[in-house]
């Protein structure tokens, strides 16, 4: 295929055996409605061709400093499951306190705690004294939970404008004595809770690693994702709820044919803050058979069930130390905007697990919506959306281009005639205004269907958003 295509030219494509005319043939078909929210370029939704030379790149955020280190007594180095999330002027972290004998993994060296840590910039964790729980006749400690469901004990805000006050924060959490299943715990401040019922909320899974549950807005509804076993291997469950007690629609995550069957342990699944539309998941996969190490991986979805998986490690084990050893390399369940820090995200991963130092969380830093970009090197090549209607009067690019490279956009209606042509863009910015060379015509177009060709050369593209 060449990397040059031209829909405007509908007659002479119209003569050829080319995939391009396809878009323009369909004519019928409802345009996606984006109406003004922000779009990644990280799966093909949006595509409908693209050319050679352009492909789907994954990138890796970047390491920087630890932020929590669990060597406090009822902490150690088999602490994990960590969940963080932002609430307020806090970044506030919630996660498990665990020690085994480094000489002897099976062995436990003290009972599984749940702890509690906040922040106010998400650069350093402090540990409060809540006076809650007694741990070695003393209760300056930062427990917030000590009973059953301790094993994975994840929380979050709820944010269901319905939400009771005494439930504002929920968890779901299993192991620690409890029967099998997922048991709900419910909390008006995210330190002090309680056991809403004794029967587990969910039953049908194995539930060993940080199964969670969160408020889903963009859809009025509750959504779960925990771990099971399909044909032996470690997968992924989800199901949806109205009133976090009854759990339906239960399914099975789903990939693209051809996507390897692998171990996935945690999956740290979430809407994406800009763009709650879109699922984002940075699942564990497990490889038992190389030392049971573990790496994180990225991937999206638009439904919740069907996610198209990266094979590519988001975090590798050399990201920066003390990830090769087993279970030493889990994402945790967060993604941030720290204050002062507008053009970029903070995710978190563990290392060190089973050794002999105590657990560490270390941030990791991406670009605004920098999980993957359309990607073009050396010659330019085109990427052509589907139909499309949006709202607004101008459009943003989010785009990184680099020496000798640009981005450019032209606005074509149904037939592929060219509305208008943009400036090219070059540099980088994470909200680059297009500019016209026939004025502002995104207006008169507004609600209309339009197709984007998007010429790259040198240079990635992340996301868009008419405005």
């Amino acid at each position: 295929m060449n990397s040059r295509f031209h829909p405007r030219r509908l007659p002479a494509i119209l003569a050829l055996p080319s995939l391009l005319a396809i878009p323009f043939l369909a004519a019928a078909g409802e345009p996606i409605a984006l109406g003004d929210r922000l779009e990644l370029f990280a799966d093909d939704f949006l595509i409908e061709e693209k050319a050679d030379g352009v492909s789907f790149h994954l990138h890796r955020p970047e390491p920087r400093d630890v932020v929590l280190t669990a060597d406090a007594s009822w902490e150690g180095n088999t602490s994990g499951y960590y969940t963080i999330f932002q609430d307020g002027d806090r970044i506030r972290m919630i996660y498990r306190g665990w020690r085994h004998d480094p000489n002897n993994p099976g062995k436990t060296l003290h009972r599984e705690t749940t702890c509690y840590a906040e922040s106010a910039d998400g650069l350093r964790f402090e540990k409060p004294k809540l006076g809650l729980f007694e741990w070695e006749g003393s209760k300056d400690n930062n427990i917030v939970w000590n009973g059953a469901g301790g094993h994975n004990f994840t929380a979050f805000r709820d944010d269901n404008p319905d939400c009771a006050a005494d439930a504002r924060y929920k968890a779901i959490g299993s192991g620690g004595g409890v029967g099998k299943g997922l048991f709900y715990f419910k909390s008006p401040d995210g330190v002090r809770w309680t056991q809403v019922r004794s029967e587990p909320i969910i039953t049908d899974g194995a539930f060993d690693s940080q199964n969670l549950a969160f408020w889903d807005g963009a859809r009025g509804e509750y959504r779960a994702y925990w771990r099971i076993f399909t044909n032996k291997v470690r997968a992924i469950r989800t199901a949806t709820s109205k009133d976090f007690l009854t759990w339906e629609n239960q399914a099975d995550l789903t990939y693209p044919e051809g996507t390897p069957a692998q171990h996935l342990y945690t999956n740290a699944i979430r809407p994406y803050f800009r763009a709650p539309h879109v699922y984002l998941g940075f699942p564990t996969r497990y490889l038992p058979d190389e030392g049971q190490r573990v790496e994180p991986i990225f991937m999206i979805s638009r439904d919740g069930v069907e996610f198209l998986r990266y094979n590519e490690p988001v975090i590798p084990e050399d990201a920066p130390e003390d990830r090769r050893g087993n279970r030493s390399n889990y994402m945790t369940w967060g993604m941030v905007q720290l204050p002062g820090k507008p053009d970029e995200i903070s995710v978190y991963a563990t290392e060190a697990y089973y050794g002999p130092v105590p657990g560490r969380v270390r941030r990791f830093v991406y670009r605004l919506d920098g999980f993957v970009s359309l990607r073009a090197a050396g010659e330019p090549g085109e990427v052509l959306t589907k139909a499309v209607a949006y709202r607004g009067n101008h459009l943003t690019l989010n785009y990184a281009a680099r020496e000798g490279g640009s981005v450019s956009v032209e606005l074509l209606d149904p037939k592929g005639a060219t509305l208008a042509k943009s400036e090219p863009l070059t540099g980088d910015s994470v909200k680059a205004t297009v500019k016209w060379d026939n004025g502002e015509p995104i207006a008169a177009q507004a609600g209309k269907p339009v197709h984007l060709r998007f010429t790259l050369q040198n240079a990635d593209l992340y996301s868009m958003r008419f405005h």
